[in-house]
C-alpha cells in the first residue's frame, strides 16, 4: 500500500487539474494520485490559508510537507521565496510544475542547505507519520526559524492539535491557537 509520505508512490500517476481560490486569486493546479489530497485542496490547508495572511514580500518561507504546492504557490505569488519540502518525489514534481514562474525551490528534506534560515514556516504537517516522527520533524525544522519568525501549523483537533500545542510549548516553542474551525486548529509557533 502506498502512502502520501512514501518517497516513490507505487500508485498509478493519474493526473488531473483542479481550480483553487486563495486570497481572492484563482489558480489552476495539476495534482495526482499518490500525493496528499490529490483530488482537491483539503479542509485543513484551506483553513490555514483562509485564516492567515501572507508574510511580507521578500520573506523566505519553508512549506514543510508541500504536497502538490497550494501553500508554496500561494505564498510565492505574494512575493515570498519559498522552499517547498516533501519526502514524496511525485509531490515535489507537481509543486515544481505548479510553481513555474514563481520563486519556489522544491527539495527533499536533506537537500535544503543546512545554513538556510526561514522567516516563516507554514505546514499542514503529516500527522499520520506518527507522534514520535512528527515530533522529530518539528524539532528539526522549528530551530531554523530566524529570530522573530513564526511557524503556522494546521492540525485536526481529533488528531492531537491541543496536545501538540502543549508539547510545542513544553519544548521551548510557544504555541498559540489563532483559529479554529471545522475540527481544525491553526497554531502560531514562535
Amino acid at each position: 500500500m502506498s502512502h502520501y509520505f512514501d518517497r516513490a508512490p507505487s500508485t498509478e500517476d493519474e493526473r488531473r487539474t483542479i481550480s483553487v481560490e486563495v486570497w481572492g486569486e484563482r489558480r489552476e493546479f495539476v495534482t495526482s494520485t499518490g500525493v496528499f489530497s490529490g483530488d482537491r485542496i483539503d479542509k485543513a490547508t484551506a483553513l490555514l490559508l483562509a485564516e492567515s495572511t501572507a508574510p511580507p514580500a521578500g520573506s523566505t518561507v519553508l512549506d514543510l510537507g508541500c504536497g502538490w504546492g497550494p501553500i508554496a504557490c500561494s505564498l510565492a505569488a505574494h512575493g515570498s521565496t519559498v522552499w517547498a519540502v516533501d519526502v514524496n518525489e511525485r509531490a515535489l514534481e507537481l509543486t515544481a510544475q505548479n510553481a513555474r514562474g514563481l520563486d519556489v525551490h522544491t527539495a527533499l528534506p536533506d537537500d535544503v542547505p543546512a545554513d538556510l534560515r526561514f522567516d516563516a514556516i507554514w505546514s499542514n504537517p503529516p500527522i499520520r507519520i506518527g507522534k514520535e516522527a512528527l515530533h522529530e520533524l518539528l524539532l528539526t525544522w522549528l530551530p531554523r526559524l530566524r529570530p522573530g519568525g513564526e511557524a503556522r501549523l494546521v492540525v485536526g483537533r481529533n488528531l492531537g492539535a491541543d496536545s501538540l500545542q502543549r508539547w510545542l510549548t513544553d519544548h521551548g516553542h510557544p504555541a498559540e491557537r489563532v483559529a479554529s474551525s471545522k475540527g481544525f486548529r491553526v497554531l502560531s509557533v514562535r
